[in-house]
């Protein structure tokens, strides 16, 4: 056991790792106090020891996969077994005159069970490769270095394959199969080795941006495909977005809130110092905050896309003068007051049990057009923009395609939001190109990234 892990130290330092005297003895120590046949104890023990940053976790993980799995997984042939002495005849056929190539023989080596030299080669060129590169910051010497010993491991490939051919005659085709196999995963080995060399980079940064890649991810995803693990990510992510909104929104209105120049108050200002500096003021105007009304079909998949909509609205109220929100199915219900006296998420799930909503009917957009227009078409004016979440089936019922023209007449604008993919939008049922002519303006809304990109040109 001492040797095998003195050997595995020596890799480790040909690698770049500092492994110390000391901690080889506190890690020998400490073996003698665990299970060495459990493996997970077994590793703990040397990456506590070995491995002292996150950076060289991973180089420890790579290290101890290439000695103890990869180059052990053929720890069955020993001395006595004629496949070994198979394998130095063919290394010592292949190995270089005396003062060859050092390359050539690091990756022999490598063949023969002895990564060593060939992790010291590659150490080598990472500290030296500045100096055959070029100029300072150059990376071109490391490269150099490792193309060199790529073009090492593939000529050996090539002739790995001629000297098992010219054998046919001199050795068994099972001998021969059994050294084109083992050899062959050593030579994937080393060519890993090369192409997974870790870049100097900081631990911090790396970790963001895969936190980052994971949320571009979820921001592509359909919202009926989230998981609930994901939706509560969702969560967390829109509240970060809505307080980057508030914020540009804020900075945005203080530019703007310039009105006409306010003559009196500048002159009497500019008096009290004989005009010398003049200060300009100005008259502040109001803010131009528009009022929303939505109607958000809570059926099936378009519920999934119309929470999150609700959640991102109501987060940014302070951005408009109102919001006013209606869910239907089969018929129209006003939640307004569930959303202004409760938390956003709770309002959200009392929405689905509080509504009177039938929800499990068939989806009518006629009714549900007809019913606002008895009951709330008054509270749209030209500071109204209505907001409509929907799939646009309606079971072959009528649209009441004319009194959705009405409300796009009252309002500012009309702009229907569509969960549903695309490509499905004329098909079957679907009347969005009905309802497609009464609106301003129709955009998919199938995840987070088209839900931020509509909110995003609602309140800037």
């Amino acid at each position: 056991m001492v040797n095998l892990i003195l050997k595995f130290v020596a890799i480790s330092r040909a690698a770049g790792l500092r492994v110390s005297t000391s901690e080889v003895l506190d890690c020998l120590n400490q073996l003698e106090l665990v299970d060495i046949i459990d493996e997970p104890q077994f590793g703990a023990v040397l990456r506590a020891n070995f491995a002292k940053s996150r950076r060289e976790q991973f180089h420890f993980n790579r290290l101890y996969d290439l000695f103890f799995h990869e180059l052990r997984q053929e720890s069955n042939i020993t001395h006595a077994d004629p496949l070994a002495d198979r394998i130095q005849d063919t290394l010592q056929a292949l190995s270089p005159e005396q003062n060859g190539n050092a390359a050539r023989q690091a990756v022999l080596d490598f063949l023969g069970g002895d990564p060593q030299p060939f992790l010291e080669q590659m150490q080598q060129g990472l500290l030296e490769g500045d100096g055959k590169g070029g100029g300072m910051g150059s990376n071109l010497g490391p490269m150099v270095q490792r193309l060199e010993m790529m073009l090492q491991i593939n000529a050996l490939e090539d002739a790995l394959a001629q000297f098992l051919i010219d054998q046919r005659d001199r050795m068994h085709w099972e001998t021969r199969r059994d050294l084109k196999e083992l050899f062959d995963a050593r030579l994937d080995s080393t060519r890993r080795l090369l192409t997974r060399q870790p870049r100097p980079f900081d631990d911090d940064s790396q970790i963001t941006t895969s936190y980052q890649q994971h949320l571009d991810r979820l921001g592509e995803v359909h919202f009926a495909s989230l998981s609930k693990k994901e939706v509560e990510t969702m969560r967390a992510v829109i509240e970060q977005l809505v307080r980057k909104l508030k914020d540009t929104a804020s900075r945005r209105y203080a530019v703007k809130n310039r009105g006409s120049l306010d003559v009196k108050k500048t002159l009497r200002r500019a008096a009290a110092y004989q005009g010398i500096p003049l200060e300009l003021f100005f008259r502040n105007r109001p803010p131009r905050k528009t009022k929303i009304v939505t109607l958000c079909d809570v059926s099936g998949s378009v519920w999934s896309a119309a929470r999150f909509m609700l959640n991102m609205l109501y987060s940014l109220q302070e951005c408009f003068t109102q919001v006013r929100s209606f869910v239907f199915v089969a018929g129209l219900e006003e939640v307004t007051k569930i959303f202004e006296d409760c938390e956003i998420n709770q309002a959200i799930e009392k929405v689905l049990k509080e509504a009177n909503i039938e929800y499990n009917a068939a989806t009518d957009y006629g009714l549900t057009l007809r019913q606002f227009n008895k009951r709330y078409m008054d509270i749209l004016n030209k500071k109204t923009t209505l907001i409509v979440i929907g799939d646009g089936r309606t079971n072959y019922g009528n649209p009441e395609d004319q009194i959705l023209e009405e409300m796009r007449q009252r309002s500012r604008r009309v702009i229907w939001l569509n969960p549903e993919t695309q490509y499905f939008w004329y098909t079957g049922d679907s009347e969005m190109r009905t309802y497609q002519a009464c609106c301003d303006e129709v955009r998919p809304c199938q995840n987070l990234n088209q839900l931020l990109d509509f909110i995003k040109s609602l309140v800037l």
